[in-house]
């Protein structure tokens, strides 16, 4: 079934300067897609939010083969649909193959993913690995364990990616993501540092990227809803993210209703640091200040 969204659904269009792109042809990840003004009008800003971040951040330098991790929630399924419509229209020249992760949650549906991936067409690999086990031994009762269970994950999809002869792990987190690291980090932390767009892990054989930097979680919400992707439920284990996560996604999102547009300018200044004008003497030789006196 087709949705029909109202022509201002979806905001403004992105300020990235970028020729339109023509979205006659597509991948069959689209074929039940909407063909309103205002869904393509969220398609084209997705696309040229992703192609901004993976130009800025010189993703595909040297890359030949990506391994796009998909949990199943309506980030990773937006970011392999504007992979999959890049790679169609020749903008991504890279191999994608689309990896599920099953932990072994409780009642997680195995069937939807691999027919999902199966009828769109797209290589894919389903593994595994009973981590919630783990997780439940671990961590004490009344615990979250969504850090613990993340960092499984996370090992476990590098080794895939080495498996299948990848030189990055992409992930699906965008904007709120990455501001939302950055309060946490800032207010409990003691530290300026976010959710990099572009890392290399610890072995240095793997980049990890994030291509949906720019893209804003309601627009991500949007274009899921749309496209009727399967979602699977992210509290099948019946934990949710920690209260410090939560309550950093409340203040943003109250900054954002009383002053729209914060979010936006919050994510430009973290792209445009001053060193000079923090108090980190590793990051700025603060004794190197000299007057016109002392020259």
């Amino acid at each position: 079934m087709n949705i029909s969204l109202p022509a201002d659904t979806f905001g403004a269009d992105a300020t990235v300067p970028e020729d339109e792109l023509d979205l006659a042809g597509i991948h069959p990840i689209f074929a039940k897609a909407p063909q309103s003004v205002s869904f393509n009008k969220l398609r084209k800003r997705l696309i040229r939010q992703v192609r901004q971040a993976i130009t800025d951040f010189d993703m595909l330098k040297g890359q030949k083969r990506w391994l796009v991790g998909l949990s199943g929630g309506k980030d990773s399924f937006g970011l392999l649909a504007i992979l999959l419509d890049l790679k169609w229209r020749g903008l991504l020249p890279v191999e994608l193959i689309a990896c599920n992760l099953d932990q072994g949650q409780p009642n997680f549906p195995k069937h939807i993913l691999p027919e999902y991936l199966t009828a769109i067409g797209v290589e894919h690999r389903i593994e595994y690995r009973d981590t919630y086990s783990i997780v439940k031994e671990k961590v004490p009762s009344g615990g979250t364990y969504c850090s613990l269970c993340s960092r499984l994950r996370r090992g476990n999809l590098y080794r895939i990616a080495r498996e299948e002869g990848c030189e990055a792990l992409v992930l699906g987190h965008h904007r709120e993501d990455i501001l939302e690291t950055f309060f946490m980090n800032f207010f409990h932390g003691g530290r300026l540092s976010a959710m990099p767009a572009k890392l290399l892990n610890d072995e240095k054989d793997l980049f990890v990227l994030r291509p949906l930097a720019y893209a804003a979680e309601d627009d991500m919400a949007r274009f899921a809803q749309a496209m009727e992707f399967p979602i699977i439920p992210c509290d099948l284990c019946g934990s949710q993210d920690g209260l410090q996560r939560n309550a950093m996604k409340e203040m943003l999102a109250g900054i954002e209703q009383k002053m729209p547009g914060r979010k936006d300018a919050m994510l430009r200044a973290l792209g445009h640091v001053d060193a000079s004008h923090l108090l980190d003497p590793k990051l700025f030789d603060f004794s190197a200040l000299q007057t016109s006196k002392d020259s």
